[in-house]
């Protein structure tokens, strides 16, 4: 199953963090609209990424809540139909909510960056380092904090859960 290191960070500044992450960066900058449905799953998270060209991807994902670098397992299933599988889903195993975001996605070497504003909660920094096939969590990790030091991200910033838990917080 494959793997990789992930933060959170809650952003005070997207365009100067972005300007950080693009002097690091291995390949241009791509601009995503995503919408994101998670769906009830007791043994880690279950969610459809539905993107504007009409293609998704249901990903299933497992990690701990905490705040800081965590190791997080998933498996990814493209779909050329995710409105019918949200339907399928929903019908299935009901919706726990919904999360829509606009992203940017910049790559420095095997770490994905991802820069979010997210509806209805603010503006989001995510990191998450890809591990190999037999590689340590502790390479990761360090990969990770090394990183967060480049992009002048604080301990202070970091977020526990998902952006459908902070969601979910702020409506109670």
């Amino acid at each position: 199953m494959p793997r990789n290191i992930e933060i959170k960070a809650r952003v005070e500044s997207l365009p100067a963090l972005r300007a950080r992450a693009a002097a690091l960066a291995t390949e241009p900058p791509k601009e995503i609209a995503q919408d994101d449905t998670f769906f009830c799953c007791d043994t880690g998270r279950l969610k459809l990424r539905a993107f504007a060209s009409g293609t998704g991807e249901l990903i299933f994902y497992r990690r701990a809540d905490d705040a800081g670098p965590k190791e997080s397992f998933y498996v990814l299933s493209r779909t050329s139909d995710p409105d019918g599988l949200r339907e399928a889903l929903t019908l299935a195993y009901g919706q726990r909510g919904r999360v829509i975001k606009q992203r940017t996605l910049i790559m420095i070497g095997r770490t994905r960056v991802h820069l979010d504003r997210v509806q209805d909660l603010g503006d989001f920094m995510e990191l998450e380092v890809v591990l190999a096939d037999g590689e340590t969590t502790d390479a990761g990790l360090g990969e990770a904090k090394a990183l967060m030091a480049k992009l002048e991200v604080r301990e202070s910033q970091l977020v526990e859960g998902a952006y459908l838990d902070l969601l979910t917080v702020k409506a109670s």
